[in-house]
């Protein structure tokens, strides 16, 4: 039987300093019997999601990357939460919002228009709802037997809830259920859906380092010993805004050691 094919966009970030994310998704998806095929000639997502609904230039990178996998008939598959926030969003714009979807396709001048027909998921969505949690476990050759790990989701791929579709904002449970699946226990604690201040790290270093030792202390006090996340702006900020932080480490880096193949990306 051939493997499930999705259309694979990495975004900036997965080829320079969140390469990790990128490696070991990719190794994992190989374990898992789905192929992850990069996009040609993607562009930078823009990594905010614009605000302004005449803003068009910053939609159309977004756009040209859903009407590739469209023209593929495939599903489109991000790892990167910023990537996943832009372009799910923008693919709601096209198809909610007609003076959107007609002046991106006016600008793009696609041989075929663009109206939203694209389905965006997340690797973590590829997981739940096309693997199944039950058929990774069975994967699993490591369990990460008596490891104890916090999820931190950050903001990105929960809010706005209604729009993103991707788990409860308040509750949610998809990393946890991962987790459970590689053979580790998961820390429930207050703070892993709140903002870790990974867009102030700059202009604001010590409301950033106040969000993050709140996090780490909440994590630490529930008994984490590790962090868990998909966002390559939330681990930058979780491992360099700590006073006396927790190991943080990509899903993904779990996921191909528990699949064993880890040592393949060495």
């Amino acid at each position: 039987m051939a493997k499930l094919t999705y259309s694979y966009f990495p975004g900036c970030t997965l080829k320079t300093k969140g390469k990790d994310l990128d490696k070991y998704g990719r190794l994992a998806a190989q374990a898992l019997d789905f192929e992850l095929e990069e996009l040609a000639d993607w562009q930078c997502c823009g990594a905010v999601y614009p605000m302004a609904k005449d803003e068009i230039a910053t939609r159309l990178s977004s756009v040209r990357a859903l009407a590739s996998a469209k023209a593929q008939s495939r599903e489109l598959v991000t790892l990167c939460s910023a990537c996943h926030h832009v372009i799910k969003r923008v693919n709601l714009d096209v198809q909610n919002d007609d003076e959107i979807c007609q002046k991106v396709n006016r600008y793009l001048k696609l041989d075929t228009p663009y109206a939203g027909e694209t389905n965006v998921l997340h690797y973590l969505e590829v997981l739940r709802d096309r693997v199944g949690f039950d058929n990774l476990k069975a994967k699993v050759v490591r369990p990460l037997t008596g490891m104890k790990i916090g999820a931190y989701y950050g903001c990105l791929l929960l809010r706005p809830g209604k729009e993103m579709g991707f788990d409860n904002p308040e509750n949610p449970t998809i990393i946890e259920d991962f987790i459970r699946a590689i053979g580790a226990e998961p820390v429930i604690y207050a703070r892993r859906n709140e903002c870790c201040g990974g867009y102030c790290t700059l202009e604001n270093k010590a409301y950033a380092q106040k969000q993050v030792d709140a996090i780490m202390d909440n994590a630490k006090a529930q008994g984490a010993e590790m962090l868990v996340t998909a966002c390559p702006l939330c681990m930058y900020n979780l491992k360099n805004n700590a006073a006396d932080g927790l190991e943080v480490k990509y899903f993904t880096e779990l996921l191909a050691e528990a699949l064993g193949v880890k040592e393949n990306a060495e």
